[in-house]
């Protein structure tokens, strides 16, 4: 199940980049012959917010985010975990406060038009509440990972033991 959602993040990952620079090459090209399109712009700004949002989920995943663990290195894995566990109770509170309030700025913001495309603001703030809870279910499945193999001595939440493979792919 995991290979699957990582290959569905990449393709949707990948798709979204793929829009956004087709769209901003379009805004160019067509603004150079004197007929701006104004709305791709927008396009490529809602777009690229939501792909920050996967991209940061799929980081999360491959604890690929940067940390500084300068002090924490030189503890053994047992207090590494306990760490990162107490980490992760502060992270998920602090991101379904954010699951929250994404989705009332997002209701709030039904009618709102975003810039010239006429869509609704609401498809860029729900973007808020969505990246937030798969950050927050990223999180959680890397704790239970941590915890079920922790007599390995290897597992962690957030961070690569030493010696470990960095991610190499989005």
């Amino acid at each position: 199940m995991a290979r699957f959602v990582a290959k569905l993040e990449f393709f949707i990952g990948a798709s979204l980049l793929m829009a956004i620079v087709f769209l901003v090459f379009i805004a160019a090209v067509m603004r150079f012959f004197g007929i701006p399109l104004i709305w791709s712009v927008d396009m490529a700004q809602l777009l690229f917010i939501w792909l920050c949002f996967l991209g940061a989920t799929a980081t999360m995943r491959k604890k690929g985010h940067i940390g500084v663990d300068l002090l924490v290195r030189m503890l053994g894995h047992k207090h590494r975990l306990w760490i990162e566990t107490a980490q992760a109770i502060l992270f998920v509170g602090f991101l379904s406060v954010l699951v929250v309030q994404g989705y009332q700025l997002a209701i709030a913001n039904k009618e709102r038009v975003f810039g010239y495309s006429g869509i609704s603001y609401y498809f860029v703030t729900i973007a808020v509440s969505v990246g937030c809870a798969t950050l927050v279910l990223a999180i959680i499945a890397n704790a239970v990972d941590a915890w079920r193999n922790r007599g390995d001595g290897k597992t962690l939440i957030f961070s690569k033991m030493d010696g470990e493979d960095m991610p190499s792919e989005l």
